[in-house]
């Protein structure tokens, strides 16, 4: 059976408030990156009075919307017969593997279809309270200072595609081509392939850096430039970016994987457990771990919730004095273990 058509009456239209929203499209979409990477989508809305805004979500938001507006109108609800039901349009189902960017870029033509077609819905459904929170400007989004908006910029310039790289990290790393000895403890001592976090340049030769919870100058002739330190005059649109170096160690029954994990946030953040979780998840490519940080004793205590997480920081501090970090490193590091391995906690009275 056919579905019934679903008209938008100009009388009723005529009736909106000016500032609901009528029209949206993707203008861009955006990486953020600290504990968590993720891309949002860069949304240009426009009112039904011919203002224009930018709004800034991310795909979950995307689904939460739908499933509230599905809810609510969805006709294929027996529990909800009766004149407010309409066809809603089909929301771009979620995708698990793959490129973060490359999922973003794929989803922009149809979620932009997605958008069209539920501005196009009947008026009362554009009056609907979760809706409209979806596409008003908050106070957060009027603060963003997007640099660039592909998709809005005219059709006759000529824009540069640049393929994305597939990094690992996000800051400006080398990579050590081969052995180096440093001469007192002002230089580091680098081993082949190496992977080396770049804080600045010292002059032409030399440059500092991170590598192995060590911080020290090394000759820029013994690596290779993966990532450069941006530059004022090339790179710097604005504040440069804040790198942090995070310690941590997956303890196993065949060794210690140990890796220095670079995000960009303050040294003083405060992340939530699941941040920490799922990070951890993707650097060590394991789904059932637990988190630990040791105590003043040097046992492993087990990191349960966010209250754990603050108390980790909070003896971190109290034992800043005890060790010598580098000056981007976090005064606290994760040991990452299997959930079902006990052996490692101490079990005396």
């Amino acid at each position: 059976m056919a579905l019934p058509q679903q008209l938008r009456k100009e009388s009723d239209f005529d009736q909106l408030p000016h500032n609901v929203p009528i029209s949206a499209i993707i203008a861009d979409i955006e990486e953020k990156k600290g504990f968590i990477d993720y891309f949002r989508f860069v949304i240009e809305v426009k009112t039904k009075g011919g203002s224009k805004y930018l709004i800034y979500r991310r795909y979950r938001e995307f689904f939460n919307l739908h499933q509230i507006i599905e809810s609510k109108y969805s006709p294929e609800d027996p529990q909800r017969p009766g004149p407010n039901t309409c066809i809603l349009p089909s929301l771009p189902g979620k995708i698990f593997i793959g490129n973060k960017r490359d999922i973003a870029e794929g989803r922009i033509p149809e979620l932009n279809t997605y958008m069209k077609r539920l501005l196009g819905l009947p008026t009362w459904l554009l009056l609907d309270e979760a809706l409209r929170m979806f596409f008003y400007q908050t106070d957060q989004d009027s603060q963003q200072q997007p640099r660039a908006l592909r998709r809005l910029r005219p059709p006759t310039r000529k824009v540069k595609t640049v393929k994305p790289k597939m990094d690992l990290f996000s800051s400006p790393r080398a990579e050590a081509m081969f052995d180096f000895r440093g001469n007192g403890k002002a230089e580091l001592n680098l081993k082949k392939g190496d992977v080396i976090f770049l804080l600045q340049r010292i002059n032409a030769d030399w440059l500092e850096g991170t590598v192995n919870n060590q911080t020290g100058i090394f000759p820029q002739s013994f690596v290779k430039i993966i990532k450069p330190l941006p530059t004022s005059d090339t790179e710097a649109e604005g504040e440069l970016p804040t790198y942090s170096c995070l310690h941590c160690f997956l303890l196993t029954s065949s060794g210690v994987d140990t890796r220095d994990i670079c995000v960009q946030e303050d040294l003083s953040i405060e992340p939530t457990y699941s941040d920490l979780l799922s990070r951890m998840r993707d650097v060590f490519k394991v789904d059932d771990i637990a988190l630990n940080y040791r105590d003043p004793e040097g046992d492993l205590i087990r990191i349960l919730d966010d209250e754990d997480v603050q108390l980790m920081i909070r003896e971190s501090r109290y034992q800043q004095g005890k060790f010598k970090r580098p000056v981007n490193q976090f005064p606290w590091e994760l040991h990452v273990i299997l959930s079902s391995d006990l052996s490692v906690y101490s079990t005396e009275a």
